[in-house]
């Protein structure tokens, strides 16, 4: 079972009666009257077939041949990381769900995610369909239940491509499967409602924040399961991080028989106690409470609550809370070596540690919507979010494919409308090249994402001025430009930004990708651009690139934020480059997260406040060349470097954290690379030894 971290009631609270129910298959849920939902995790148990079986979903079928998989479970990661095809088409899941339901009660199936298409049947009786390959969706189950105890829960998965449904292309693997949690939900009748495009049925809107004031309005949807009016209490309070009730208020109200309808307060919070990213991810906690009309309660969403807020200036770049605050930061993929998408919380949590220890301030979350524990992880972190929905290279300009996509975008916003991390929900990433017109939707888009929330600018990710209008129909705009690898030479990045100065709609742009690829087990010296699409690409060509790159990004203040392509190599079955088969390996770290590269060194050494002292080509152990440039990223002042044993001098950084020994001679034999420095009155030390092979020397 996976660890529980306590971010969001709705998804996590899970009692230890459940826990234990969950273990035996039993799940027989005592009388909850006076306390909230409760929320069990259907991870053991399941049989999964790929392939369509006729009859699959029918409680009578012979499935004693298929696989046992826990949950989350996903296909076709084996093949896509070997670079080869992989299978794309349906698969079934199985499962039985000993219930004895209660009278009085709701029960509720929340899955959070399905690639790409889901079918889910109870008891053979068909509960729903959800498109869309990484939102939440949930089916109240209460009237299909059977009253003997024992129900057969299947679900259809299916991850073809299917004409409606974004990706239609990009450069990632689309594996199918269940590859994140599923949840049984039991409540009362009466109850905040589940089924609102998965969302957890309550958003706190920030209208208004300030130093001074946040003014709040709240919408809660109140669903009544049974027949009669319900006289009924809600009651919204935020508590501080001591644990103080900073307000309170409550509305009472009658609600219709078989309804579900939406309940608004407005609330003012004085002086409230600013989220300030990375520097201070102070959060509060929200709760709105439905209650009996004599105060019993009946159910119950609590979640992290930051308040903030934020502005772009076109000249002079973001600003948090006010004050200009730098956001450098990452894109990411939620992708791991030998698990594909079905990935742990703890592997979450190590990656945004290692965001973290890199000092980034804000992600991108490519291509589509991420895991909400992993936004919850920013929330807590001060990492800010960009939130994406997966309209990428490709869209279509047709009803079926407009109305899944609108889906998807209201999946994104309602059910993560209350992170505070998130600051832009984005429309779309490299459209536009086609053939197929995207103004109409992206301006269908653009108006829905600024009706659900007008809070939230959005944006979308472009590398063409073929279309120059729809770039200038988001709010802001992000550029994914590639000098000195894709096309040009690294030292182009200041002409390339400087001629998309006037792109956007309000002046100032993004940079939402910009990198090269990396081997770690490829080294040269003075290393020259190498084919993208070819088996060399030496580490070393990478780091140039990013301190090229970081060089005339940082100085240009109407960039006002930037994105490394990417965080964490990551599969694509399509590639064969760089003498990796099947990965994209622009990342700063392996897949497998073991190796962290020389650039993500250079970036540690100007964004983190740890103290940094690193000796870059570290794995370049064999050389062949016996003079040699010796280079170091360092956030200390000065740096002495010691070739065995011998000082060569004590420098200072050249720029931005790097420090270079200029025609260094080596040794036959091995050759021990020490650095010292000092930061802040606390001692840094690297080391690493290079062997100079026989025969070679000085020239």
């Amino acid at each position: 079972m996976a660890k529980l971290k306590g971010a969001d009631c709705l998804m996590r609270l899970t009692s230890a009666i459940a826990i234990f129910a969950i273990t035996v298959s039993l799940l027989v849920f005592p009388s909850t009257t006076g306390m909230a939902r409760q929320n069990l995790l259907l991870d053991s148990g399941w049989l999964f077939k790929p392939g369509d079986d006729a009859g699959a979903e029918l409680r009578v079928f012979d499935d004693r041949a298929w696989e046992s998989v826990t949950i989350p479970h996903n296909w076709g990661w084996q093949e896509a990381q070997e670079g080869k095809a992989y299978y794309r088409g349906p698969g079934w899941y199985r499962r039985e769900l000993d219930i004895k339901p209660e009278s009085g009660k709701r029960y509720f199936l929340r899955f959070e995610a399905a690639s790409l298409v889901a079918d889910v049947y109870l008891n053979g009786l068909f509960l729903g369909e959800h498109r869309g390959g990484f939102g939440a969706f949930c089916f109240e189950i209460t009237r299909q239940l059977s009253g003997g105890g024992t129900n057969l829960l299947a679900v259809r998965v299916d991850n073809s491509k299917f004409p409606d449904i974004a990706p239609l292309a990009g450069d990632f693997s689309v594996y199918g499967g269940l590859y994140r949690p599923v949840h049984l939900i039991v409540t009362d009748e009466e109850n905040i409602a589940l089924t609102d495009h998965g969302s957890p049925g309550v958003a706190w809107l920030q209208t208004s924040v300030s130093t001074t004031q946040a003014v709040l309005d709240v919408t809660a949807q109140v669903s009544n399961g049974i027949k009669d009016k319900v006289p009924l209490k809600l009651v919204a309070s935020i508590v501080d991080a001591d644990g103080k009730t900073a307000l309170i208020s409550s509305q009472s109200f009658t609600l219709a028989r078989s309804d579900t309808a939406p309940y608004f307060f407005h609330l003012v919070l004085p002086h409230p106690h600013l989220w300030n990213g990375r520097k201070d991810p102070y959060l509060y906690r929200a709760a709105v409470e439905l209650q009996t009309d004599d105060g019993t309660m009946m159910d119950r969403v609590e979640q992290p609550m930051g308040l903030r807020f934020f502005s772009i200036d076109p000249d002079r770049g973001f600003f948090l809370n006010g004050q200009p605050y730098s956001l450098h930061g990452v894109d990411r993929h939620q992708d791991y070596m030998n698990k594909g998408w079905a990935i742990s919380e703890a592997d979450m949590d190590q990656d945004i540690a290692l965001m973290k220890e890199l000092g980034v301030t804000v992600v991108r979350c490519a291509h589509y919507q991420h895991s909400d524990y992993f936004y919850n992880l920013c929330d807590q972190a001060g990492i800010l979010v960009w939130a994406e929905i997966p309209q990428v290279n490709i869209i279509r300009d047709t009803p079926e494919f407009e109305n899944t996509s609108r889906s998807q975008l209201l999946d994104l916003i309602r059910q993560s409308i209350n992170h505070p991390s998130i600051f832009v929900w984005s429309l779309a990433n490299e459209i536009g090249g086609g053939s197929d017109d995207p103004h109409g939707e992206l301006q269908d888009l653009a108006a829905m994402a600024h009706g659900e929330d007008p809070t939230r600018p959005t944006i979308q990710a472009t590398m063409t001025e073929a279309r120059p209008q729809m770039n200038r129909i988001p709010d802001l705009l992000g550029w994914n430009i590639y000098p000195g690898w894709y096309r040009g030479n690294k030292e182009d990045y200041g002409e390339d930004l400087d001629k998309l100065r006037g792109t956007s709609r309000h002046g100032g742009f993004c940079v939402s990708e910009y990198g090269a690829g990396a081997n770690p087990a490829q080294h040269e010296q003075d290393p020259k651009h190498p084919k993208p699409a070819g088996q060399w690409h030496p580490e070393e060509w990478q780091a140039e690139v990013h301190e090229a790159a970081w060089a005339a990004l940082k100085a240009r203040p109407y960039v006002w934020g930037t994105f490394v392509w990417c965080m964490f190599d990551f599969a694509v079955s399509t590639r064969n480059e760089g003498g990796q088969p099947g990965l994209n390996d622009k990342g700063l770290v392996t897949r497998d997260r073991k190796t962290k590269k020389d650039a993500f060194f250079f970036y540690k050494a100007n964004w983190s406040d740890q103290p940094v002292l690193y000796i870059t080509s570290r794995r370049f152990t064999e050389r062949t060349n016996a003079v040699t440039d010796i280079k170091i990223y360092s956030n200390a002042e000065t740096v002495e470097l010691f070739v065995n044993g011998k000082s060569r001098g004590k420098i200072s950084s050249v720029e931005d954290g790097v420090f270079i020994w200029k025609n260094v001679v080596l040794t036959p034999g091995e050759n021990k690379i020490t650095a010292e420095a000092d930061r802040d009155g606390q001692p840094l030390a690297d080391e690493c030894a290079w062997r100079l092979l026989p025969s070679q020397s000085a020239r």
